[in-house]
């Protein structure tokens, strides 16, 4: 029989929260809820005994870097481990690697000391799988990541979700982003060919790719889940809150009042909650288009509806509910736009209209504090002199890039273009770029995307993506694959760029290597 225990001890971190109870200790797992909290209750329960005695933990913000050992009085003591059935030894300073964001964290003080009287004696048993321990075991001691052939990599993979090592496993298979290194890891063919509207990168490393009415989920280890079906609604953009939560933005179906922003589980696929908009109190239907998040948990979308509903709704992830609403202006264009882009810096929003689309180009910040637009710019009336403004040379995507105060364009030669931001009135500064493809074109239309990672600029054309570096953004790296066609959209996160190709609909995943092991 196990008496009541005198005082529970908590450990809690931004993911999850474990329960330590005195006596024969028991541990349970259970995803914290941030967001929606009602619809994002997932829980697993595995049990596990420590016999250590009981004391009070409270664990402050300090943690460890995935293979980095924080020394702060770890005590060099051996640790004996019955993993199921089978003896390890190991000390302190090793687990103590595993980091305060893991199942070892709990066996420590705040000052990283073994949490435990007769840790050299004692033997503390986890009921888990021995082989995989082992090799987790291992990338602790070493930093390196070895997996022997007869294991499963989906089984050890599902063991460092246990420990709370999957962070140091995704970091020795593949190395901090760099887009002057990142190397053509896999390719990934989709369901049917053709018509990929977009692909977004996951906070984790894995992926999400809208197709048609659907939105295909992948996992980092590229473990498809079950789609998100919108039944024929076809589908405008798509966005990751978190690893468990994406965003889905689609068109609205005339007479049945459907359509809009909803959020959807990662793992199953099921609508877990639906965003409105309201106009003069009422609850109208409309059409979503571009998706984008900001760090103070705000979901903003383009928005189209059948009366005045134009312009760019806001909404809070944590209730759900709208919170504010950008009407469009007369003479300009924002319900229909193509890209946003939120700015931590200046708190604002990039919002841009682009060809075909429209048949002129809107890009404009939007500053919603003081609900007025505080830049813009447009090609009405730009020259016709001007080549690069020509029907099949308009600006094509968009992006602001905040260290420089500029919007950086480009358009279908991949020429780019710079635009001051402390400028309320500018023409583009154009940097041409069209020799370099020797009058080379693409059989369909090619329509270039822009990204900005950690002060490299990419931009997508025909079946490569270019990397620029430096003041002078020079072209430094080209990525390309030779199956699948043209690049119609990439997208990086989870230190990984995933690149999909408009004819096959295959998407190529490319990562950095791994350092080197000194």
């Amino acid at each position: 029989m196990v008496r009541e225990p005198d005082k529970d001890i908590i450990y809690e971190n931004n993911m999850t929260q474990l329960l330590l109870c005195s006596t024969i200790t028991s541990m349970w797992v259970k995803p914290r809820a941030s967001m929606l909290q009602r619809h994002r209750i997932d829980s697993f329960k595995t049990r596990i005994y420590f016999p250590w005695p009981q004391k009070n933990l409270h664990f402050g913000s300090s943690a460890t870097s995935c293979g980095k050992i924080v020394s702060m009085g770890i005590q060099n003591d051996r640790v004996r481990l019955n993993v199921g059935g089978k003896l390890f030894e190991t000390t302190a300073t090793t687990l103590a690697n595993a980091g305060r964001n893991s199942l070892f964290g709990a066996m420590f003080d705040d000052n990283w000391n073994l949490h435990s009287n007769n840790s050299s004696t004692s033997t503390h048993f986890i009921d888990r799988n021995p082989d995989c321990f082992s090799v987790l075991l291992d990338l602790l001691r070493t930093g390196e990541l070895y997996v022997p052939p007869n294991l499963p990599e989906k089984l050890l993979y599902r063991e460092a979700l246990f420990y709370g090592l999957l962070d140091h496993v995704r970091s020795a298979k593949w190395g901090p982003f760099d887009g002057n290194c990142l190397r053509a890891a896999r390719s990934v063919t989709g369901r049917a060919p053709g018509d990929g509207t977009a692909i977004r990168a996951g906070p984790d490393g894995g992926c999400c790719v809208a197709h048609g009415s659907m939105v295909h989920v992948y996992d980092w280890m590229m473990d498809e889940h079950p789609p998100i079906n919108l039944d024929y609604q076809r589908v405008n953009d798509a966005g990751w809150i978190d690893p468990k939560n994406v965003v889905v933005s689609a068109c609205e179906r005339l007479g049945r009042g459907d359509g809009g922003m909803g959020l959807f589980s990662s793992s199953n696929g099921e609508l877990r909650h639906k965003f409105s908009v309201q106009h003069e109190g009422e609850v109208k239907s409309y059409t979503a288009g571009a998706l984008s998040f900001s760090s103070d948990y705000k979901i903003y979308s383009s928005c189209r509806g059948r009366s005045n509903e134009y312009g760019v709704g806001v909404w809070d992830q944590n209730t759900g509910k709208q919170v504010d609403f950008f009407y469009e202006p007369p003479g300009w264009s924002l319900g229909d736009a193509d890209k946003l882009q939120w700015l931590n810096g200046t708190n604002c929003l990039l919002v841009a209209t682009l060809f075909p689309r429209k048949d002129n180009c809107y890009i404009s910040l939007l500053d919603f504090r003081e609900k007025k637009m505080v830049w813009s710019w447009s090609d009405m009336g730009a020259p016709t002199v001007d080549e690069r403004l020509s029907d099949d040379r308009r600006v094509r995507d968009a992006i602001a890039m905040e260290d420089t105060s500029s919007v950086c364009v480009v358009n279908e030669f991949e020429d780019l273009g710079f635009m001051d931001l402390r400028r309320q009135v500018g023409s583009v500064r154009w940097s041409s770029r069209s020799r370099l493809m020797k009058g080379k074109m693409p059989d369909e239309p090619c329509y270039p995307k822009l990204a900005l990672h950690e002060g490299q600029l990419f931009s997508s054309m025909n079946d490569c993506v270019s990397v620029f570096c430096g003041p002078d953004w020079v072209l430094t790296s080209r990525l390309r694959r030779s199956y699948g066609g043209s690049i119609c959209d990439f997208s990086i996160g989870g230190d990984r760029l995933f690149a999909l190709h408009s004819e096959e609909n295959v998407f190529d995943i490319w990562e950095t290597p791994p350092p080197p092991i000194m």
